[in-house]
């Protein structure tokens, strides 16, 4: 029984440390981006965005360190390179607003589908279900407020 529950909590936290990886990495592309843009509303905005993911990522390690394990500390390799692939395109296209914007929404909605696919779990305690949704919510919302940022700068 104390078995199966700490494998549980060790699932979960595995689960949570993936998104917080996720969240750590959009944190670090958003600031990237406001590096590369001159655009001052497209700079607030993506600094809105890196501060809401800055937020996501210490709510995760507070559950994470309730369940008693240990929270990752930065972003992935993946993400790492997503980064660099984004800081290559936006210094080829000349600070290309609608490159960077695109990218964004790319990374976005790959955040998306993580969220998604943990909230499928129908073993989540409603604390971290609750937490997910809140999160989704608002990265559908930046989504859309990106779709039509994209469409004002196009």
């Amino acid at each position: 029984m104390i078995k199966d529950i700490m494998k549980y909590t060790e699932e979960i936290s595995k689960k949570l440390n993936e998104l917080l990886i996720k969240n750590y990495d959009a944190e670090k592309g958003y600031l990237n981006a406001v590096d590369n843009v001159d655009n001052d509303r497209l700079k607030m905005f993506f600094k809105r965005r890196a501060s809401e993911r800055s937020e996501f990522a210490k709510e995760l390690r507070t559950e994470i360190l309730q369940y008693g394990q240990i929270p990752e500390d930065s972003g992935s390799f993946k993400g790492a390179m997503h980064r660099n692939w984004m800081t290559l395109k936006s210094t080829f296209s000349s600070n290309n607003e609608e490159a960077i914007l695109e990218e964004a929404i790319r990374g976005e909605e790959a955040s998306l589908e993580t969220y998604d696919e943990l909230m499928k779990e129908n073993d989540l305690p409603p604390t971290i279900d609750s937490l997910l949704m809140k999160h989704r919510n608002a990265i559908q919302a930046a989504i859309n407020t990106e779709k039509v940022h994209e469409e004002l700068v196009s």
